[in-house]
């Protein structure tokens, strides 16, 4: 019982400060000027987990931009009751751009910081989590950090669509338990991961 609610405070103390980065960038935002912001969504992060996500993007520069995001999946999946199958997650991101001709217009090169806490079970996910892992449910946090490339297309005034890969290295950390919805613990491990850490298929609006 210790051991589950000091997980459950150290989720709680990571969605606190990503939702603290969210609302300040928001904040941040209220100043600026017409196409110096941006709002958007990834659809590819919609379509392969199910998962809400949103984010902003500022203009720093005439060629630089800050962008800051979140994604939250909490539910079980459909028809889930009898494994538990789920991907419930919290997911930040914030990513540093650099566009060589003008921001949110073209390509574009960035650097990114990643944090996640999750409560994962039923999913074969081996480079995450080794061969066999939907026998296992893995709860825990990560970190990482990766490089990025991109493009935006625009469409109108206000609409653009953009698509982007990321890659780097990701540290996590969890409890792993024996079967999906029994209790009991097997060990604590940590695993380092290096792969894409972000792929976008996002709808934008510029204001």
């Amino acid at each position: 019982m210790y051991i589950i609610s000091v997980n459950r405070q150290k989720q709680q103390i990571m969605k606190r400060i990503f939702l603290g980065i969210f609302l300040l960038g928001c904040v941040a935002a209220s100043p600026l000027k017409a196409q110096n912001v941006a709002l958007k969504t990834n659809l590819f992060y919609w379509a392969t987990t199910l998962t809400p996500n949103l984010a902003l993007e500022l203009g720093l520069t005439k060629q630089t931009t800050l962008e800051v995001g979140l994604g939250y999946n909490p539910w079980n999946l459909a028809g889930s009751e009898a494994n538990n199958k789920k991907l419930v997650h919290l997911l930040g991101q914030v990513e540093y751009r650099y566009w060589p001709c003008e921001k949110f217009n073209g390509h574009f090169f960035g650097v990114h910081l990643l944090g996640a806490t999750y409560n994962i079970s039923g999913h074969e996910l081996p480079l995450l989590f080794g061969k066999g892992s939907k026998d296992y449910r893995f709860e825990g946090w990560a970190a990482g950090a990766g490089v990025s490339y991109g493009y935006q297309f625009v469409l109108s005034s206000h609409w653009n669509l953009e698509a982007g890969l990321g890659l780097g290295f990701v540290r996590l950390q969890y409890d792993r338990f024996n079967c999906a919805k029994c209790a009991a613990k097997q060990n604590t491990a940590q695993r380092d991961y290096f792969g894409p850490t972000k792929a976008t298929l996002a709808i934008i609006y510029t204001f």
